[in-house]
């Protein structure tokens, strides 16, 4: 099996000189497509920094990662953001002047994929009738689903989600990540998940702990 994104050698440093911080230190992990990846760690462990340089945002300072076959350092990373990186924040990132539908069509347009379908990812996850509604006429758990159908629009080959259930209460966090889980594998994407949450993490098929292999 093809890897979807591999990284070796991998060092972050924020700040310079004696208040240098190495976030990461020699990481390397390689995740097969269309398998599943925890990031644990506490706060401050670089979980974050990780998705920010696997969907082209930070720039690493060594090390290699490769995506799709594709060199970090010469990829074309607004294409790979816009068809084949989907990703998934904490707080819903929804354009409050659309309507649901609307988000999920945009998002879907951007990638190169047919908007007849964007009603279904709604349907899919619960959240069809409310495709007219704004994101501040529905609940937090319903703004995520719908972050959701935007990323399942787009048929990415790779999803980031960070922290995509911590504000969400117990049972709508279960709800969406069952979701989330159900989708990855019924479309075949990569998941790289990063989460606090041991439940959560031991849902994906590898565990990669930042708090044991970084310096952050």
């Amino acid at each position: 099996m093809h890897s979807a994104v591999n990284v070796s050698g991998l060092r972050k440093t924020f700040g310079q000189g004696d208040s240098a911080v190495a976030v990461l230190s020699d990481l390397g992990f390689d995740l097969p497509a269309g398998s599943s990846l925890a990031l644990m760690g506490r706060s401050g462990s670089g979980k974050s920094t990780l998705l920010n340089i696997l969907c082209g945002l930070e720039q690493v300072d060594a090390g290699t990662v490769t995506l799709f076959g594709e060199c970090g350092r010469t990829a074309d990373w607004p294409r790979l953001r816009r068809e084949r990186i989907g990703v998934v924040f904490q707080e819903a990132n929804l354009m409050p002047t659309l309507s649901l539908l609307d988000n999920v069509r945009f998002r879907a347009s951007l990638a190169g994929q047919p908007e007849t379908r964007c009603q279904h990812w709604l349907e899919v996850l619960d959240i069809g009738e409310l495709g007219h509604r704004f994101p501040d006429q529905v609940s937090g758990g319903q703004r995520q689903r719908a972050a959701l159908a935007m990323v399942f629009a787009m048929a990415p080959d790779l999803i980031l989600a960070d922290e995509p259930t911590g504000s969400l209460d117990r049972n709508t966090a279960n709800e969406v990540a069952d979701e989330l889980f159900r989708l990855q594998g019924d479309t075949g994407c990569s998941l790289i998940l990063a989460t606090h949450d041991p439940e959560l993490a031991a849902r994906c098929q590898q565990t990669l702990d930042l708090g044991h292999r970084s310096g952050g």
